[in-house]
């Protein structure tokens, strides 16, 4: 070979890789888009919790970016999810702003855009719901299958995918006693201030724990798998939750343990490493895998101009110190003849969380007399069941401390709620009524006025939409039945 063909051999390689390079650089990124059902902020030692341990979701941390302030758009599975896959707030859904409900024809989820951009569009586990679409056997999330495995085998050579890796963990009911027989140390638990500490709650969170392990141990499969396929370095990976604990004062509740969850992005093209301190909404995440996918003009979010960023902390400044979020009905659970939810919103700020409740007559986590319920035998029925519950309930008596968190969680509510977070981190207090506090209740509830009809809510506007005249098509909680005895 004369050194002439060596050269143009060199040239012609050169040129090789620079059009590989240059494809790989261009091309549509994959989504792998992984959603816990009741996993609440801050259950992954990511995050320091001394128990609970994620490595994957730790992993995904270390190599991409970890965010301390994300709220879901409703604390509640059906509504929250609606409002991930349409990227609108739940309140803009007509029914599927509740749980158990129809979902829309009108609205559009990403899986389903991304489905006519060329996407192979899947999921397992849990997608949308619970509920129905009005159109019978739409696919809100893609095809179902068994597994990511046999959803990459399937996959077209060279087409991009979009998969929902849904999971039933850790929604209730759990193994009992499956925590401390994992071998975790039920002292180290840091027990949410809204729960006496006492044995029973104890072993019921450590049993909450081995289901988050769970979800971890599945997402870090995923992650295996796109490594040994060499798709890692060009998949957006998503982990997250639909919503908090399913606790007392947690799930289907505005307080930071209902509405916040832990959230991670990795996306190799992006700096990781890095921990963010910008309010961010779930709702923000459709439009962020639509930007990433498409050469479209679509608006920057807030996730791009974070994620493109290389800063951590507070990144885009006053744009993201706040965050607005709601809730319709979760479960029928008033008494009778009452069908409606407990509606409520609330503003999420560094310092302060302002809630406003609408209904404060109704009963915010159900009623306590089955008997009188308009679903039959509902009972706290916001509330899952679960041993924590019961034990508050069965206690409520014991002293005054169990009384006051009895209370916090059962009781009604004021019309307007205010935690002072600098003082009372387990937002407990209620200090609406200080006269001190005045003048943040006044500004705060305006913010939240203009915020909430700047996002079309009814509730802000004209009370358009009757969210409790809706259908429900499930069950709801019961009183336990007394064992009996042998």
């Amino acid at each position: 070979m004369n050194n002439h063909m060596k050269y143009y051999l060199v040239v012609a390689f050169l040129a090789l890789i620079c059009c590989v390079q240059y494809s790989a650089a261009n091309e549509q990124p994959n989504i792998l888009f992984a959603i816990a059902d009741d996993w609440g902020f801050p259950h992954a030692s990511a995050y320091g919790d001394p128990v609970v341990k994620t490595p994957h979701f730790d992993r995904l941390a270390k190599e991409g970016v970890l965010f301390n302030h994300a709220f879901v758009s409703s604390p509640s599975c059906t509504p929250s999810r609606g409002a991930i896959l349409t990227g609108k707030y739940h309140w803009q859904l007509k029914g599927a702003a509740n749980l158990w409900s129809v979902f829309p024809d009108e609205f559009e989820t990403y899986p389903e855009q991304l489905t006519k951009k060329g996407y192979f569009v899947g999921f397992q586990g849990k997608g949308w719901g619970p509920g129905k679409t009005k159109t019978p056997g739409r696919q809100l999330t893609g095809k179902r299958f068994k597994n990511f495995d046999q959803f990459l085998n399937q996959c077209p050579d060279k087409k991009p995918f979009c998969y929902w890796l849904g999971t039933s963990d850790p929604h209730r009911p759990f193994k009992a006693g499956s925590g401390k027989a994992s071998g975790m140390d039920l002292s180290k638990i840091v027990v949410p201030g809204c729960f006496p500490d006492d044995k029973v709650i104890r072993n019921d969170i450590a049993d909450y724990y081995v289901e988050v392990q769970r979800f971890d141990a599945l997402v870090g499969k995923a992650i295996q798998l796109l490594e040994k396929s060499g798709q890692l370095e060009n998949t957006i990976i998503v982990m997250t939750s639909d919503h908090g604990m399913p606790f007392p004062r947690c799930k289907s509740n505005l307080y930071d343990t209902g509405a916040r969850v832990p959230l991670v992005i990795r996306y190799g093209k992006f700096p990781g490493d890095r921990k963010v301190d910008d309010f961010v909404s779930l709702v923000d995440i459709a439009p962020f895998f639509l930007q990433a996918a498409s050469k479209a003009s679509i608006e920057n979010n807030a996730l791009m101009k974070i994620l493109s960023s290389s800063k951590s902390g507070f990144v885009l400044g006053e744009e993201r110190r706040s965050v607005i979020f709601g809730k319709e009905r979760h479960v029928p659970s008033q008494e009778a003849p009452d069908m409606g939810g407990y509606p409520s919103r609330a503003l999420r700020e560094e310092s302060y969380l302002l809630i406003r409740n609408y209904r404060p007559d109704r009963w915010p986590n159900g009623t306590p007399f089955p008997e009188k319920a308009a679903k039959k035998g509902a009972w706290f029925a916001d509330t899952d069941n679960g041993p924590t519950k019961t034990y508050m309930v069965a206690n409520k008596n014991k002293d005054e401390l169990h009384r006051k968190l009895y209370n916090a969680s059962f009781a009604k509510r004021p019309a307007i709620e205010l935690y002072d977070l600098g003082r009372d981190p387990d937002q407990l207090k209620n200090v609406a009524n200080d006269p001190g506090y005045k003048g943040i209740v006044a500004r705060m509830s305006k913010d939240l006025q203009n915020r909430l009809a700047a996002a079309k809510d009814p509730r802000a506007t004209d009370n358009s939409v009757d969210f409790d005249g809706f259908e429900y098509l499930g069950g709801t909680p019961k009183r336990p039945r007394k064992k009996k005895r042998p």
